[in-house]
């Protein structure tokens, strides 16, 4: 008797371990047709910056960098009123040195450096506190938050400047 309810819920564990798995949480694909939900503008342009908030019922929302995420996050009822932030499922940012999409949660953002986004000024999502230090005396950095550190009053405002200002790219 012992042994078939160890193996009942030996059976329960797996099985729950392998549901866990068919149903992670996944970064969407943006389309072409996708703009930001910030600033309208299309976000396949700036792969190296891409960030976006899934909601629970399989909608989401894309950026064209995190500042725009964040711009939505702390504000989302001004960009979506059927929304709330209950209804975040994951938010994803495309880390700085390997261009994949990552949870933002799990990522150090370096605020005040001279790495431009599409949009100017960015919050660079760097993955480990290490590399967000190297990071941050390479680019002059001003400070390194993480996703539950940042602040309305962190979010840079403006945009880039287009006469004489060059972008700078994620190539490396």
């Amino acid at each position: 008797m012992k042994y078939k309810v160890l193996s009942i819920i030996l059976t329960l564990v797996i099985g729950l371990i392998i549901q866990g798995t068919l149903y992670a949480e996944e970064p969407v694909k943006p389309t072409d047709k996708d703009k930001c939900a910030v600033c309208g503008m299309r976000v396949t342009p700036y792969p190296n910056w891409i960030a976006e908030i899934v909601f629970k019922d399989g909608s989401y929302a894309v950026f064209d960098g995190p500042k725009d995420m964040f711009k939505y996050y702390f504000n989302i009822s001004k960009y979506n009123k059927d929304k709330t932030k209950d209804d975040i499922k994951a938010i994803y940012v495309t880390e700085y040195y390997t261009t994949k999409l990552v949870n933002a949660k799990d990522v150090y953002f370096v605020i005040g450096s001279d790495v431009m986004g599409p949009m100017g000024k960015e919050l660079v999502p760097v993955m480990g506190k290490a590399n967000a230090e190297t990071f941050m005396k390479d680019h002059k950095g001003k400070k390194i938050l993480t996703f539950d550190q940042i602040t309305p009053a962190d979010i840079p405002s403006g945009m880039m400047k287009m006469k004489g200002m060059k972008m700078k790219g994620m190539n490396h």
